[in-house]
């Protein structure tokens, strides 16, 4: 018997530059990032991948963009998933579906406007491994129990292994990418702020198959909204698609009581999505055979980062599904991080000033994408549905206004004034009458121009995902980078570490 396990003491601690909390894409592109630089990294993942994880819709900025620069673009391309070119929607004042092309910008046309719709066992599995070939000392079936922190900075962590021996090793930092669930978060302080405009519950499960949408867009995600919520509907393979059903917490009770015969009910009261299911069986393949229920509440946390320690990506903030952007923030936030930890660890600038911009430029992004959906959410009429007429801009609160002003700090509409509720909500709902009438555009247009990317709410939730593109097919931005405010850093060449103008 180890004797840690049998007496409860901790073994000579272990020392390395980094160890991150988590295996999924936010810790291994954390460790990877770190690695790539010559550092000493240890990732901890308290479960044995290949794993289960839902998520499965990806954007392109992290297939061109972040999985390039990690050197793992070309094995992701050849596990053989499913191209999306977009998304299809049937959502607004028109009841026909529109399609939202990655195609928006002329600067990234073909061959790099498209993602893939993954299977995350998979995927996951394809960057911690990869993480491992970079020199990533990776282990799993470690669960983190606390940090190790003195006045000054948090040093370390200790940890469970396999066979319950008790752990511990230090670093410069310590990144938690553990998730929702991480038991370490509250180390760095500060709140989390749940909004209650997108505090949904979610539904989902698969089936064996499923009809596709027409070519060229057959991959796409497809999102449909009724009378209680939407629907997600990805095709994963041929024989596999997922479905998933976003509704009010008023909807919980019945949920939980019975998920299958609720998410059965939900799909049933969407036409759209009904008929693409039409005579096909649930899955029965493990792990999709079974119908899963998560609190999709979107949230921030008022601190991203104290000295020694990092958050990334659910453990920092998550925020509604509908526009696919979960591995996208997880992932770009990571690459914040490792930048602003290569940068400390190279000892070339303030530690105060690589955290503050890697704090700054993740709120900025995730301000981004949720002043857009909380827009996208009024676009849809519906006058008859308790769940959309509570989603109008007009029902947002001025306690959640507040929150989000000071999320941002202005930064999300790039609008220093943005300076309380009432300017905020103002923002919202320009940005709404925006949007629908840029998707109104859609049947008119000719082909030649995108009424979607003429709208400038759409390009800025883009923008930094093109940015990250760019830099992965051209090897930097194709217009010379700005910092995001006065006196900030901007990225590395190679996009690992922050460098002052």
């Amino acid at each position: 018997m180890n004797p840690n396990h049998a007496t409860g003491e901790t073994s000579e601690s272990e020392e390395f530059d980094v160890i991150v909390v988590g295996g999924g894409p936010a810790g291994s592109t954390a460790a990877t990032a770190v690695a790539l630089r010559g550092h000493r990294v240890l990732l901890l993942e308290q479960q044995t991948f290949p794993r289960y994880q839902i998520g499965e819709s990806l954007l392109p900025s992290t297939v061109h963009g972040v999985c390039r620069i990690l050197g793992v673009e070309e094995e992701v391309g050849r596990a053989g998933f499913k191209p999306k070119r977009g998304g299809t929607f049937r959502w607004g004042r028109n009841r026909d579906p529109w399609q939202f092309s990655f195609a928006l910008s002329p600067r990234l046309a073909d061959p790099t406007s498209f993602a893939y719709q993954v299977e995350r066992s998979r995927f996951d599995a394809i960057l911690l491994d990869n993480a491992r070939r970079v020199g990533v000392d990776v282990r799993e079936s470690c669960r983190v129990k606390g940090v190790l922190a003195d006045e000054e900075r948090v040093r370390g962590v200790n940890w469970t292994g396999p066979a319950g021996e008790i752990r511990e090793a230090r670093a410069r930092y310590v990144v938690d990418a553990s998730g929702n669930g991480s038991r370490i978060h509250g180390e760095v302080g500060g709140r989390r702020t749940y909004s209650d405009f997108f505090r949904n519950i979610a539904v989902f499960g698969y089936f064996a198959g499923g009809a596709r949408l027409p070519k060229p867009n057959d991959g796409n995600i497809f999102c449909a909204a009724f009378d209680e919520g939407w629907l997600w509907y990805i095709p994963l393979r041929d024989d596999l698609t997922s479905v998933g059903a976003v509704v009010g917490r008023d909807n919980a009770a019945a949920i939980q009581q019975d998920p299958v015969t609720a998410w059965r009910g939900l799909i049933d009261s969407c036409p759209e999505v009904r008929d693409l299911l039409h005579g096909v069986p649930q899955a029965t393949e493990a792990p999709y055979d079974q119908v899963r229920v998560r609190k999709d509440w979107s949230y921030w946390k008022s601190r991203l980062w104290r000295p020694g320690m990092v958050l990334v990506g659910d453990a920092a903030c998550f925020v509604d599904p509908v526009l696919s952007s979960g591995v996208h923030l997880a992932t770009y936030g990571a690459l914040l991080a490792a930048r602003s930890i290569n940068s400390g660890l190279a000892g070339t600038l303030d530690e105060d000033r690589l955290f503050d911009e890697f704090e700054a430029r993740y709120r900025h992004e995730y301000g981004l994408f949720h002043e857009f959906l909380v827009s996208f959410y009024d676009m849809h009429q519906d006058e008859r549905s308790y769940f959309w007429k509570a989603r109008k801009v007009t029902h947002v609160d001025s306690t959640e206004l507040e929150a989000f002003v000071d999320l941002v700090g202005g930064l999300a509409s790039g609008d220093t004034s943005l300076a309380g509720p009432g300017q905020a909500g103002a923002r919202l709902t320009t940005t709404a009458s925006e949007l629908d009438q840029a998707v109104g555009r859609l049947p008119a247009s000719d082909g030649l121009r995108n009424p979607l990317f003429e709208s400038a709410s759409i390009r800025q939730v883009f923008q930094e995902g093109t940015v990250l593109q760019e830099r992965g097919v051209f090897g930097g931005p194709l217009e010379e980078e700005s910092p995001l405010r006065p006196g900030g850093l901007v990225a590395s060449e190679d996009g690992l570490t922050w460098v002052a103008e």
